[in-house]
């Protein structure tokens, strides 16, 4: 969250048309969001809660609506749009009950930036997220080292949508380049959550007598399938590998657990990030963002930040904790 990186100003020129002023404008930016219903969104929820804090200050006020389903979520965009909002910072649960509103929003000349999950339709003007590919290619990396290349293993897969979907190719790719040697014995959802993790591990357990490393891809997961592996009393797995970046499963890395070896980013902070963009853009003035790693030009025309994800072992994991987060 404390990285920096500086976006050309000749790059921001072409795709923004900045220029610098000498007053920031008043803002009212409109940010919504699913509710702190796992450990992911609880992050991205105080994530949003900081930028808010931050923003007050500076004269920019930050309107949140958190949303505990995808129709509450679009009723939440109407809402916002009612109180005169400049700009929209929205991240879907579900991308098709909302993209109407947002794309009217738009239509209104509302400054549009969505996060993580992309609409049914594009309509956006600046597109974050979290590189899923390289989120599936870390951990790939990842449990490849640990094995050295060979061994059977069990991949805990996200709900079924197109970001698991990415992950899961993106890893298995990564896997069959980098070690062939290792097999997956199985590969199952299990929800982003912790109870199901906990769940199918004890499915996995019963069904396979040796196992040599588990990829729980979300740390919530991990924790779950880690609780059902100690209470077996089984000593056949050498790592577990979640996904992430939390920091209850970063601080077991710090602490060397000996079955939670590594987990790889996917920062909630990425919501932040896209808020200091909106305003930095809406304010013409050169863009420094915190949290973001690599900036794609365009995307079909349209700005695209990308925040890569990364290892995080016993090596780094120092610099991926951030104990006053509430993930």
């Amino acid at each position: 969250m404390k990285r920096m990186f500086g976006l050309c100003c000749v790059l921001l020129v072409a795709l923004f048309g900045c220029k610098q002023e000498k007053a920031a404008p008043k803002l009212r930016i409109g940010v919504s969001i699913p509710a702190a219903t796992h450990g992911w969104a609880g992050g991205v929820v105080w994530s949003t809660e900081q930028a808010q804090k931050k923003y007050a200050a500076e004269g920019v006020e930050i309107l949140i609506a958190t949303s505990p389903d995808p129709a509450a979520q679009a009723n939440a965009i109407e809402d916002l749009l009612v109180k005169d909002v400049d700009a929209l910072v929205v991240m879907a649960q579900e991308p098709g009950p909302i993209t109407a509103v947002c794309k009217r929003a738009h239509e209104q000349g509302k400054y549009l930036t969505v996060v993580s999950n992309p609409l049914s339709e594009e309509c956006q003007d600046l597109f974050v997220n979290g590189d899923n590919g390289s989120f599936g290619e870390a951990a790939a990396e990842a449990i490849a080292k640990l094995l050295d290349g060979k061994g059977d293993i069990l991949v805990m897969e996200g709900i079924p949508c197109p970001i698991n979907t990415e992950r899961v190719t993106g890893f298995q790719k990564k896997l069959s380049e980098v070690a062939p040697g290792i097999r997956i014995l199985e590969s199952q959802s299990a929800g982003w959550n912790t109870q199901k993790g906990l769940a199918l591990m004890e499915s996995f357990l019963l069904k396979h007598p040796k196992i040599d490393a588990v990829w729980a891809g979300d740390d919530d997961v991990l924790l779950g399938a880690i609780k059902a592996y100690r209470e077996s009393g089984r000593k056949d797995v050498q790592a577990f590998v979640g996904g992430g970046g939390s920091k209850h499963v970063v601080k077991m890395i710090l602490d060397n657990d000996p079955l939670v070896k590594a987990t790889v980013t996917y920062p909630p902070q990425m919501i932040a990030t896209a808020i200091d963009a909106t305003v930095q853009i809406l304010r013409k003035t050169p863009v420094t963002l915190d949290a973001a790693t690599d900036f794609s030009p365009t995307k079909e025309g349209q700005p695209v930040l990308i925040i890569k994800s990364k290892i995080v072992d016993a090596a780094t994991a120092k610099e991926h904790y951030y104990p006053e987060s509430v993930y």
